[in-house]
């Protein structure tokens, strides 16, 4: 969890490590008594009146360090609430809600969170991400702090099938652009992934399109003007 919030949190009211336990103990797996898993974090999120998906269960999981999607070890849970200050659902809950809030006003903390997040999101052993997983990623961890061109982004991701995985460089350096970057001042020779090359190409090509569309229907209005003032059309339906 980041120091940050450790910080923020400092002065609050001390928790009882029994109580930690406890708490743990209601939610665990009855066949790993070490974790819980994916039927005690849906019990957990029900009981927090959160969806599993929602974006308050990102935070939670980063506040836990948590090392892995779907599963909370006894050790992330309770030193992670230990540093919370919450040994409640109430007092879990209102973290969550200051948190949140903290993250929209605190860039840093931001960026903590979503590198967080691509760590979070990976299989066991793997490094890289699948494209679906990524953008699914992206919706969750954007859902308070969505980038200009976002929409763009993600169109052009699911538009080119080629694009198979998303590499940590890529993910962690995605955030630098939309702090940065913009299609007009973007700088190609600048050492950002090729990926992003791409992207800006497909939407400045995107909006010549749009704008040769345009340019076509003023002529067409241009053509019809004239057409009428020359009395060849009559009768417009």
């Amino acid at each position: 969890m980041s120091d940050i919030i450790t910080t923020a949190v400092k002065e609050s009211m001390e928790v009882s490590h029994q109580t930690l336990i406890k708490l743990f103990d209601v939610y665990k797996d009855p066949d790993d008594e070490d974790m819980i898993l994916t039927d005690g974090i849906e019990r957990l999120c029900n009981d927090l009146n959160y969806q599993p998906d929602e974006f308050a269960i990102l935070v939670l999981a980063w506040c836990l360090d948590a090392s892995q999607m779907c599963r909370f070890t006894k050790t992330e849970f309770i030193d992670g609430l230990h540093k919370m200050r919450a040994d409640t659902i109430a007092n879990i809950r209102l973290r969550l809600e200051q948190t949140i809030e903290m993250l929209k006003a605190d860039s840093e903390m931001f960026k903590q969170l979503y590198r967080f997040t691509f760590r979070f999101g990976l299989e066991p052993d793997q490094r890289v991400l699948s494209l679906e997983m990524a953008i699914d990623l992206w919706k969750l961890v954007f859902t308070v702090h969505s980038p200009d061109l976002f929409s763009n982004w993600i169109n052009f991701l699911e538009k080119h099938p080629n694009i198979r995985r998303i590499p940590k460089d890529t993910w962690n350096m995605y955030l630098n652009f939309t702090e940065q970057c913009d299609i007009n001042n973007y700088d190609d020779t600048e050492a950002w992934p090729s990926l992003f090359d791409d992207f800006v190409e497909y939407e400045k090509n995107r909006a010549l399109e749009l704008s040769g569309i345009h340019d076509d229907d003023n002529n067409n209005d241009d053509l019809l003007q004239s057409h009428v003032k020359a009395g060849d059309l009559h009768h417009v339906s």
